[in-house]
């Protein structure tokens, strides 16, 4: 009954009226706001439905966090991250294995992450698939919710954090993966280039996060370099050949299943922007002779034709 009551009192898209507000005295108030450091918004919910008479260890309270939080409603949000926080619950799955964090993360709300991690929500949590709130930013394309984890001090397990057990990519390749799914059907709305823009932006605040560009995935060890190759996605192949390091030969050599960068290259038949590609990687110490277990050399992967004898000019 106070569950139907809680969730009819949230109303129309989970807002509250001020104006519903019954409390009288504004020193009970005040007392109230300072001892629980809650905004009025969390009381009148509070005083109206005896939210505070709820056995908090409930599986409907703790849901009622997860719902909070996807809803974007901050005040109810902390409060009841505190309450689950006093009995051991904040980091309670929803039925997709989500936690609060993981939700909040998921629908953009970088201030209720950041509210979740000061109450000690656990930063490495993983949902059913993997993934963490590094990989649902990067995946989403949300860099307002990686540079909340960006400005925490937190410790991280990296093997969890930058990998993700189920998924074996690291945010860094969701990212990647994501801007290329972008580029390839991108169009000249604004809407879409400010996708674009905010993919790139996920990129750049993983690197400075710390995320090692030269990291290969676990199912196929690609490296961001290989999948950017693959798609050619000629601006973002540029803008990794181009991060500083003193070890993007070895980068731009590495092989994913026998195969570098530049067999991926050379093996974008007829694609406008291969002889782009295939130069660039040329141009930063990519080796035209490395051979695949097939014992091929990228120039081997050519096809005939005028636009194929074109890119081969650049082997030479």
């Amino acid at each position: 009954m106070r569950e139907c009551k809680l969730l009819k009192t949230l109303g129309k898209g989970g807002r509250i009226l001020s104006a519903s507000c019954k409390l009288t005295k504004v020193s009970e108030v005040s007392v109230l706001l300072k001892r629980a450091r809650i905004r009025m918004l969390t009381w009148e919910v509070a005083i109206q439905t005896g939210w505070w008479t709820f056995d908090h260890s409930e599986p409907f309270f703790s849901r009622l966090l997860h719902l909070f939080v996807a809803q974007g409603l901050r005040p109810l949000s902390y409060a009841a991250a505190e309450m689950l926080q006093d009995c051991g619950q904040l980091d309670i799955k929803e039925h997709r294995g989500k936690t609060p964090l993981l939700v909040a993360a998921a629908a953009n709300q970088p201030k209720i992450v950041k509210d979740l991690i000061l109450l000690g929500a656990d930063i490495n949590a993983m949902d059913q698939k993997g993934q963490t709130v590094l990989h649902l930013g990067a995946t989403y394309g949300l860099p307002s919710v990686i540079e909340v984890r960006l400005r925490q001090t937190c410790w991280i397990d990296e093997n969890t954090f930058f990998y993700g057990v189920c998924t074996g990519l690291t945010p860094l390749h969701c990212a990647v993966m994501a801007l290329n799914a972008a580029f390839q059907t991108q169009n000249m709305e604004p809407l879409s280039q400010h996708h674009l823009q905010h993919l790139l932006l996920c990129i750049q605040r993983l690197l400075q996060l710390g995320a090692d560009y030269k990291s290969q995935d676990l199912k196929s060890s690609k490296t961001i370099l290989h999948l950017a190759v693959q798609a050619a996605n000629l601006p973002l192949v540029q803008f990794l050949l181009k991060l500083p390091g003193q070890e993007r030969q070895n980068f731009v050599n590495i092989k994913a299943h026998g195969n570098t960068a530049l067999h991926m290259a050379a093996g974008l038949h007829g694609h406008p922007y291969q002889e782009q590609i295939v130069r660039l990687l040329l141009d930063h110490w990519a080796d035209p002779t490395a051979r695949n277990p097939e014992n091929e050399q990228p120039v081997h992967l050519l096809t005939t034709g005028p636009a194929a004898e074109q890119v081969s000019w650049a082997f030479e």
